[in-house]
């Protein structure tokens, strides 16, 4: 095994070159959340002794002061929950999703998207990607909606893939002709924005997650949703807590989905940084894209070996991953490896082929865009504190691994 971030000839990787910084013994992780609390400990700490001194651990003042923070960012009231699941499934059943209807989705996601709208008791429709940005195709969600007329289809759940909005005018203008709802799953896409508007505006709700991986993360599981419409989110704060607008009175089945108060501080914290973090996220893209570039692996032919995601000029994205689509990925991602380059596969099976949605009748060769995308994917290095030497390790392996 060769050592990290030893280029094998400067004529082959042009640009790209080892930095003084880089040495040979550099790993460098996927994601390195050690680095963001060095920098934040002690307001991190200072928020969770005021919830302590409070004695205030299920929603309450932090929950709250969190939902008016996070509405004054999207533009769209917000209802503090448990996780970005449970907060798909508010708004899924916020947006009158019921048993026997059907909700046309993604099917290369996590599986909490499509696995909310069963526990809503509907049934996922999947349809296939846009090749370049690998989000749901609005192209082909309108032609399934025009060859199949279909009464049971209520919904459309684009996902937010990577921290990129998928085409909302465009879900917009078929949510009006064949009168559905969209709500969007902006998991992954907290800052967001489209043609100027934020993520979480966009749709009659969308659900945001703030598990530990994501651009705002929480010290454990929780989730908002956020919507445009003041019933629908007095609707889910009743939903969040058992169906009960007070104490002990219930007026439908909701569920435990509430989220701490300890969560709701650390969310505090961190939000304040959010836009400065999602900016560096922004421009350790750009020297990726750069860096790629110059090395000729992103050289636009037919043959080369890279392919960075494309980027729609409408959106404004945050980069929860820095993904490319890869010759001989897996044996790439095995190289990677020895030398110490943390890597991951979103996601290297699509919904549609996983055991548990069986049911649904879909085989192999159904929903090629998404199964290509899953053998080709790859999600690089991508955290805030990431330096440009990391990154140009990165890009030399890889320059490496195609020389």
């Amino acid at each position: 095994m060769r050592a990290a971030c030893t280029p094998r000839g400067p004529a082959r990787i042009g640009a790209v070159r080892s930095s003084p910084q880089t040495t040979s013994t550099t790993a460098v992780p996927l994601l390195d959340l050690r680095r963001q609390y060095n920098n934040i400990r002690d307001e991190v700490l200072a928020a969770i002794a005021r919830v302590c001194d409070s004695q205030a651990f299920i929603l309450g003042p932090e929950v709250e002061a969190l939902e008016r923070e996070i509405a004054a960012l999207t533009g769209a009231a917000a209802v503090g929950c448990a996780s970005g699941t449970e907060a798909l499934w508010l708004a899924l059943v916020a947006a009158g999703v019921k048993p026997g209807q059907a909700v046309i989705t993604t099917p290369f996601s996590f599986f909490a998207s499509a696995s909310s709208i069963v526990r809503a008791g509907a049934t996922p429709i999947f349809v296939d990607v846009d090749p370049d940005t690998l989000n749901l195709d609005p192209g082909r969600v309108a032609q399934r909606l025009r060859n199949r007329r279909d009464e049971r289809i209520r919904v459309i759940l684009p996902v937010h893939l990577y921290g990129q909005c998928a085409d909302m005018d465009r879900f917009g203008a078929i949510a009006q002709e064949f009168q559905v709802q969209v709500v969007e799953d902006a998991a992954q896409a907290i800052g967001a924005q489209w043609n100027g508007r934020p993520a979480g505006s966009m749709g009659v709700a969308a659900a945001f997650s703030f598990y530990p991986t994501k651009n705002l993360s929480a010290y454990g599981d929780a989730g908002i949703v956020t919507t445009t419409r003041p019933e629908t989110a007095e609707h889910m704060r009743r939903l969040r807590n058992h169906g009960s607008p007070r104490r002990y009175y219930h007026e439908e089945f909701g569920w435990n989905g509430r989220m701490d108060a300890v969560q709701a501080a650390v969310l505090r914290v961190k939000l304040a940084h959010l836009a400065e973090w999602n900016e560096q996220r922004r421009r350790h893209a750009a020297t990726y894209d750069r860096l790629f570039a110059d090395s000729g692996l992103t050289a636009a032919s037919g043959s080369a070996p890279v392919r960075p995601l494309a980027r729609s000029s409408e959106a404004k994205p945050v980069f929860h991953q820095y993904v490319i689509r890869a010759r001989r990925r897996d044996d790439l991602r095995q190289f990677l490896g020895e030398r110490k380059i943390g890597t991951e596969v979103y996601y290297p099976l699509p919904l549609h082929l996983q055991p548990a949605f069986s049911y649904l009748g879909l085989k192999t060769g159904d929903l090629p865009l998404s199964e290509q995308a899953a053998h080709e994917v790859l999600a690089l290095p991508m955290f805030p504190e990431l330096t440009e030497a990391e990154i140009r390790c990165v890009v030399e392996s890889i320059a490496d691994f195609y020389s």
